[in-house]
């Protein structure tokens, strides 16, 4: 019978099938992070369990870690440091690699596993962190899971799942100049809803995603969890192996041979069946940005706010969102004025995020007025954008150049951007106070922050590509 990629590995991890369509997965990579995972491992400890394979687990400090220069334990969470703390303790006593604050390693979950080859295709892997399914970009089998299931699959390698339904999105096209992988996530949610994908394992094909480099993949995955699906994925090729030959985790010389040989089996069935089938023509794709509260309400940048009836949203979400973010329906977005920007997190914080912006930011500067951050993912990630020049680059246009971490991607408590101020962000969600108490955050692609940043407003990148 042919099958699916998520068949394929769904099978290939079945311990045993259970009742009402769900399984005992097994699992071959659990990741954590401080703001979760020292809970799991804890619990896990005050039980009495071991970790039933600690050569399978990793941890990082990123998510509340300080990401200003010579950081330490201190964060600007209250209460942070004792996260830190903690999970270093946990992490020493369960004999886990662990990616600390001052590693040479560390980075964002989603950053860190894929350029160290820790996950691998046809790998399962779980993290206590919504935006696991990023790794599905690698041909894995990747989800979100709450503590006490990071708990059980550390006791166990293993973990009951309800088996999701399977759909396909097609992007056929090619994506013009200063149009990628962020504005296609966008375009699917305004087309398609943020619910679009509940209930479904999302695979992404078609000629757009064929020529998608393997780190823009990522960022299309990274947004299924926004479009509420359970993962995304994408069946892995001669780009995924080039990526993956030579990292620190993966497989080396012989028996990356020999990975590569099973993992060219893994790409769905030419005759596979999917439970839902969506195709997008991405020619004439625009730069994409939200306008409202929801990643759904995404438009063009040469677009306006739209009409209810254009929103796709009930009339009190549209008129709650149009309230928030101090807007009126039919305004331009491009002349909406900004008083910040950020280019980071799990979305778009890898190099090539940062070459795409530095190329757009070259020569010019921040607008008065605007202030302009940029973290890369992941310390690897920083060293290289150094070697390159980048941080000369972004430091000389006015942006803030930042140690690695999630940073402002998320209010916890610590720093923020301020009430109201509008801000135009390459992170992955614009809900209310995301981005800290009152902020409206509009996010899009990193060379749309650039182009933002350099006009003082919400802008189309491609008048400056194009000079």
């Amino acid at each position: 019978m042919a099958e699916t990629l998520f068949d394929k590995i769904w099978q290939q991890h079945m311990v045993q099938e259970l009742a009402d369509g769900a399984a005992l997965i097994a699992i071959d990579r659990i990741f954590l992070h401080e703001r979760t995972g020292s809970v799991a491992l804890k619990s896990l400890r005050e039980a009495g369990r071991p970790v039933v394979d600690p050569g399978r687990v990793f941890c990082t400090m990123d998510h509340i870690v300080d990401t200003f220069p010579g950081r330490g334990d201190d964060t600007r969470m209250p209460g942070g440091k004792a996260f830190i703390v903690e999970t270093r303790e946990a992490a020493t006593a369960a004999a886990i690699r662990l990616f600390d604050v001052r590693d040479p390693l560390q980075g964002i979950v989603h950053v860190i596993s894929p350029e160290l080859g820790i996950v691998l295709p046809g790998a399962t892997v779980v993290c206590p962190d919504s935006h696991t399914c990023t790794q599905g970009a690698m041909g894995a089998l990747a989800w979100g899971i709450g503590s006490t299931e990071a708990e059980h699959a550390l006791a166990t390698g293993t973990l009951r799942v309800a088996r999701p339904k399977t759909m396909r999105i097609r992007l056929e096209g090619r994506l013009a100049a200063g149009v990628g992988a962020k504005d296609l996530s966008l375009a699917i949610l305004g087309r398609y809803g943020a619910v679009g994908g509940n209930g479904y394992a999302v695979e992404y094909a078609g000629s757009a995603v064929r020529e998608l480099e393997v780190e823009a993949r990522l960022t299309l995955c990274n947004m299924a969890t926004e479009f509420s699906a359970m993962t995304g994925l994408i069946a892995p090729d001669e780009k995924t192996y080039s990526y993956l030959r030579g990292r620190s985790y993966a497989p080396q010389g012989e028996l990356f041979e020999r990975a590569v040989a099973h993992w060219r089996t893994l790409p769905s069935d030419p005759d596979a069946h999917f439970d839902r089938d969506l195709e997008l023509d991405v020619d004439g794709l625009a730069p994409m940005i939200t306008w409202g509260t929801s990643p759904q309400h995404a438009a063009p940048i040469t677009g306006r706010v739209p009409s209810l009836e254009r929103s796709g949203t009930t009339a009190e979400s549209y008129d709650r969102a149009l309230a928030y973010m101090g807007l009126q329906p039919d305004m331009a977005l491009a002349d909406l004025e900004i008083g910040a920007a950020f280019i980071g997190s799990c979305t778009n914080s890898r190099i090539s995020d940062l070459r795409r912006a530095a190329a757009v930011l070259r020569g010019r500067r921040v607008a008065a007025g605007v202030r302009a951050i940029c973290v890369p993912g992941s310390m690897s990630v920083k060293r290289q954008a150094e070697a390159e020049g980048l941080d000369r680059v972004f430091l000389e246009a006015g942006f803030e150049w930042r140690e690695s971490g999630c940073s402002m991607c998320f209010f916890s408590g610590g720093e923020s951007f301020g009430p109201r101020q509008r801000v135009v962000s390459s992170t992955n969600r614009n809900f209310e106070s995301r981005q800290g108490p009152e902020t409206r955050t509009h996010i899009a692609s990193p060379e749309t922050v650039a182009a933002s940043a350099i006009a003082g407003r919400l802008a189309d990148v491609r008048p400056l590509l194009a000079g």
